[in-house]
Order: structure tokens, then sequence, then C-alpha cells
């Protein structure tokens, strides 16, 4: 079975979608270059309401201890998703300021990049395996683009993973099938533009998922 994550949610209707229709984790982005971005007073407001019903991850781009402080006491966030350059040693100092699970985002064109989930296996209680963004993207994931997944049919990690990077309602089922994926993450492809996410876009993915 295989269970999903709704990324960058930013309005009570689209997070009630994603809580109704059965997403494991739900994803509130604080990152300021993101249409997805979200203030931690913004984000403890409007995630309190998944609180038990879902894990909240607070995504971040190389966050300073300051940040990281304050989502601590207001988003209170389950896991914390890195989608920087952080290294595990920053993400060890991070799940002690944050007390919250690590999920770590690396970025994926060809095989040799899995690789890169061999340093993370000590301090990561999840993996993420998203497209790369292409040379000179402001973002490092919400894009919308696929890699091939293909590299990951019959791969198995240490830790649980996460496959990411252009989803959709219409093409994950064929992604979990091909890929083995005991979880997947959306953002973009649940839109209707960047960061206005379809409550009858997230139905539609989560019901994909249920039936891969």
């Amino acid at each position: 079975m295989t269970f999903a994550k709704i990324c960058g949610l930013s309005t009570p209707e689209t997070l009630d979608a994603a809580l109704a229709h059965g997403a494991v984790f739900v994803g509130a982005v604080t990152f300021e270059k993101s249409p997805r971005h979200l203030d931690p007073l913004e984000a403890a407001t409007l995630f309190d309401r998944a609180r038990g019903r879902a894990k909240i991850v607070s995504v971040l781009v190389d966050p300073d201890d300051l940040l990281l402080t304050t989502l601590a006491l207001t988003v209170r966030p389950d896991f914390v998703q890195l989608h920087g350059s952080e290294t595990p040693a920053r993400a060890e100092e991070i799940r002690r300021l944050t007390k919250a699970g690590i999920i770590k985002a690396l970025p994926v064109r060809d095989p040799a990049d899995l690789g890169a989930a061999d340093a993370w296996t000590s301090v990561a209680g999840h993996l993420m395996f998203d497209a790369k963004p292409p040379p000179g993207a402001d973002l490092p994931g919400g894009v919308g683009h696929a890699f091939d997944w293909s590299i990951l049919s019959g791969r198995t990690f240490d830790r649980p993973w996460f496959l990411a990077g252009g989803l959709d309602p219409d093409n994950v089922t064929q992604a979990i099938r091909v890929t083995g994926a005991p979880l997947v993450d959306v953002s973009s492809g649940v839109e209707s533009a960047p960061g206005v996410k379809e409550p009858a876009r997230i139905a539609a993915f989560l019901r994909a998922v249920a039936e891969a």
C-alpha cells in the first residue's frame, strides 16, 4: 500500500480536501521564493486543524536556527523536509532544534544520483527522490518535472522513501507500479496555477494512489 503527502497547501479548503481523502502527510512550505510560501504564523494557524489527523511537514531550504526555533514553537511539525544543501551533520542539528523527524529531498536525474541516499541513513527518517531542477532554477522542487522512474525499479533503501517530481492524478498510478514507491508526494500536479491548489485534483490524486 502506498501513502501520500500533499505539499504546499495554503488554504483551509485544500487542506481539508487532503485530510478528507486520506493524505497521511500534509506539507507547509516556508521558503520565500516559493509561490506556496507561508510564514510560520500563517502555517501554524492553518495546519493546527491537521494535528492528529495527518503528519505535519515543514518544507524548508537551508533554514537558519532562528527560523527553526520559530517553527518549533509555532507550527510544531512532525517532520522537517529539507530541500537545500544541508549536510547530515546540519540535519542532526535541525532534528535537535525542532524535535521533528527529518525528510531529506535528494535531486535525481540519473541512477548515479541515488547514491546520495547512503549518507542520510543515520539521520533521516525518510528520503525523498525528487526530480533535479534545471540549471539556474530558483526553486529546488515543485516545478512539475519528472525523472526516469525506471531507475528506481527494484531498488531498496534503508529508510522509507517518497517519490516526487511531476506526479499528478493521471500518472501517479503508473509511477507507483513502475517504482514500487511506498510513499508519493505531490505539489504542482494538483494545481491550476503555481501555488493554487484545486480540491478536486487533490481528491483525484489521492483516489489514484489508493487504487494503485
